[in-house]
């Protein structure tokens, strides 16, 4: 009983993960189609598209799924997807932005809301929590891309502001409007990222203790499971402690 157990745990974990992983091609694949649909469906001529199907590879999208999407684009067939940007308060009063691409701009408000309410915080204006955070774009390479001062000379080399290393990972920032061409010299140096995109960056943080910080993992939770929410990005700062506790 023990291994039929054990089976069936494992097939449900698997079964899970394989959601996830469903979740997060359908929204890669996503913003592949509207950033082709935006631009030329061509990587090396529609900046965006390039940085959504750098994006899709570093998740180990398949390269059919990701042609579909840009084909889907090209054919004409697809929704009219709208970009939307929410932003409000958390539990703890952590400042989260939330972007989405919807073809309800109703539906996503609503939705956005109530998971914000049910939390505690609030959604607020836009503007309203934007001036804590600096858009900016992120490079990320495994430990394994190189040492730490080989990942440095190529990020100084292909033109980014800062890197950081540790034992996991190399994370490279550089200015918003860069990210295509530093991600393109990094990955010329360095082989292919496990990430890049345009983030926001806290320029402030807010410190949440335990009960707070379930809350605000409860929220993030119903966000990553709407379909239309796309990134979310927030200035809360856990300790290790309080994070070991959450598991």
């Amino acid at each position: 009983m023990a291994g039929h157990s054990q089976f069936k745990n494992i097939m449900h974990r698997k079964g899970r993960q394989d959601a996830v992983r469903a979740k997060l091609f359908s929204k890669l694949g996503r913003e592949i189609t509207v950033a082709a649909k935006a631009g030329l469906p061509d990587p090396d001529m529609n900046p965006r598209l390039r940085l959504a199907v750098a994006a899709a590879k570093a998740q180990s999208m398949p390269k059919d799924n990701i042609q579909r999407a840009i084909n889907k684009a090209a054919g004409g067939d697809t929704e009219n997807y709208e970009e939307v940007r929410y932003e409000g308060y958390g539990p703890g009063g952590v400042a989260i932005i939330v972007e989405a691409l919807t073809d309800n701009r109703n539906r996503t408000a609503s939705a956005v809301r109530s998971y914000f309410t049910k939390s505690g915080g609030a959604l607020g204006e836009t503007g309203s929590v934007g001036f804590m955070f600096n858009r900016v774009g992120e490079i990320v390479y495994p430990a394994k891309a190189g040492s730490a001062d080989k990942v440095l000379e190529a990020a100084i080399e292909a033109g980014a502001e800062d890197c950081e290393s540790s034992e996991e990972s190399h994370v490279v920032t550089c200015a918003f409007e860069d990210l295509n061409e530093v991600s393109k010299a990094l990955e010329a140096s360095l082989g292919e990222p496990e990430s890049v995109k345009a983030v926001f960056r806290p320029n402030v943080t807010t410190a949440l203790d335990e009960e707070k910080a379930t809350s605000l993992m409860k929220l993030l939770d119903s966000l990553d499971e709407d379909d239309d929410v796309q990134n979310v990005h927030g200035n809360y700062e856990i300790s290790e402690e309080v994070m070991a506790k959450l598991g």
